[in-house]
């Protein structure tokens, strides 16, 4: 089912699963697997681009060689860009802690305070996938069975994939569009009673 908030189509599954990310159990791995790299705008290559010397100093060899090689980005099949990809696998921006866990460079260089860009809002926004269409824009959710602990985790501690990511939500559309969520969530709830 969707429901249209502001000039936004939202599918009911962001409120009816359940979703918190379990790093020890799936290691970070839509950062690593997969087809494509994480979706970006131009706005945000731009900023890595800019941002990029405060960055390097995080990533591995194999990710700095694969941007020094082809640059932060590249473009699909679908005219869309992507960060580049180490082997046509991993993302170029990913390390491994001494745990095994995947890490981000780009959140890495932010955390200790290099530089203000956070991350791809793709990948702060993961389960919800964003497409922009000519009038309106759809967020929908994406179900990938390595995200399994994750659903189990958020099943356990019953949180809805919306709540999970309330900061990427209100950094990517605002308070009031989250606020709106939360209408919708309790409303969708009276009419399941």
């Amino acid at each position: 089912m969707l429901v249209e908030i502001q000039d936004k189509i939202v599918s009911t599954q962001i409120f009816e699963r359940k979703f918190v990310c379990d790093l020890n159990a799936c290691k970070g791995a839509c950062c690593i697997k997969g087809d494509a790299g994480a979706p970006l705008t131009v706005e945000e290559a731009s900023i890595i681009e800019d941002e990029l010397e405060h960055i390097l100093p995080y990533m591995r060899q194999e990710g700095v060689d694969a941007v020094n090689q082809t640059g932060v980005f590249y473009i699909d099949q679908d005219n869309d860009m992507g960060t580049t990809l180490v082997n046509n696998e991993e993302c170029a921006f990913v390390f491994f802690d001494e745990k095994g866990i995947t890490k981000c460079a780009i959140e890495k260089a932010h955390s200790e305070g290099k530089i203000d860009f956070i991350k791809p809002i793709s990948c702060h926004l993961y389960p919800i996938r964003v497409k922009q269409f000519n009038d309106f824009t759809a967020l929908n959710y994406n179900e990938w069975d390595i995200c399994e602990p994750a659903c189990a985790c958020g099943e356990k501690l019953d949180v809805p994939v919306y709540r999970f990511l309330k900061t990427p939500i209100i950094r990517a559309f605002g308070e009031t569009f989250y606020e709106e969520l939360i209408v919708v969530d309790e409303e969708l709830k009276k009419n399941d009673n």
